[in-house]
C-alpha cells in the first residue's frame, strides 16, 4: 500500500487517482437499475411491455437496466419513469468541504 494514502479515506484516494466521478456515476447507475428492476417486478410488468410504453427497443431498455453500463440519458430515464407511473426527480446537492 502506498504510504501517502495511509489515514486518508477512500473518497480522497479515488479523487487523487482521478477515479471519483467514474466510480460515483457507476454507483448511481447501479442504484437506478436496481430501482427500475424492483418497480418492474412490483408491477409484474414484462420488459417488452415497458419497452413498448417507452417507445424504445428492448435492447435500449436492457442497456438502461444494465447496472454496469453507466451511460443513460435524462430523456430515457424520464420515459422509463413515466412508463412505470412514476415521477423522475434529480437533485444537485452541495458537497461539504473536506475537513
Amino acid at each position: 500500500m502506498n504510504p501517502v494514502h495511509l489515514g486518508s479515506d477512500f473518497e480522497d484516494f479515488l479523487k487523487e487517482e482521478g477515479l471519483f466521478e467514474e466510480v460515483q456515476a457507476l454507483a448511481i447507475k447501479k442504484v437506478i437499475a436496481y430501482k427500475l428492476l424492483a418497480l418492474l417486478r412490483q408491477r409484474r410488468l414484462p420488459k417488452d411491455t415497458l419497452a413498448k410504453r417507452m417507445k424504445t427497443s428492448r435492447a435500449s431498455l436492457d442497456r438502461l437496466l444494465d447496472p454496469d453500463n453507466p451511460s443513460v440519458t435524462l430523456s430515457t430515464l424520464s420515459k422509463a419513469a413515466t412508463a412505470l407511473g412514476c415521477t423522475l426527480h434529480i437533485e444537485l446537492t452541495p458537497v461539504s468541504p473536506s475537513t
